[in-house]
């Protein structure tokens, strides 16, 4: 298995799921799933998908940059960065993002 391809399978799955309908994406996370959102902590697959979903916007689209990923403890998983941007409905100019994801 390579790492660098799961990761950016992930990540391409992860965004496309994000922007068709964010809150299907429940099943990526777990009960002990932790978002961190401008300095709130999130905690819990429908927690996460509330705060995903009460976002200012309906309609977006990430073009993604960089994935860039490394293991992350004996069990295989993996530490994520992502940096793009993000273009939102009825906006001019694109916002950049970063994240950073923990896959196991």
């Amino acid at each position: 298995m390579d790492p660098e391809a799961v990761s950016k399978a992930f990540v391409e799955h992860y965004y496309s799921t994000f922007d068709a309908n964010r809150g299907s994406l429940g099943s990526l996370y777990q009960e002990t799933s932790m978002l961190t959102f401008e300095g709130q902590q999130i905690q819990g697959s429908q927690n996460i998908v509330a705060k995903l979903n009460s976002l200012p916007f309906q309609q977006c689209k990430h073009t993604i940059t960089t994935v860039d990923c490394q293991p992350s403890g004996p069990a295989g998983g993996m530490i994520v960065f992502v940096s793009g941007s993000l273009q939102l409905a009825g906006e001019q100019h694109a916002l950049k993002f970063s994240q950073v994801l923990t896959v196991p």
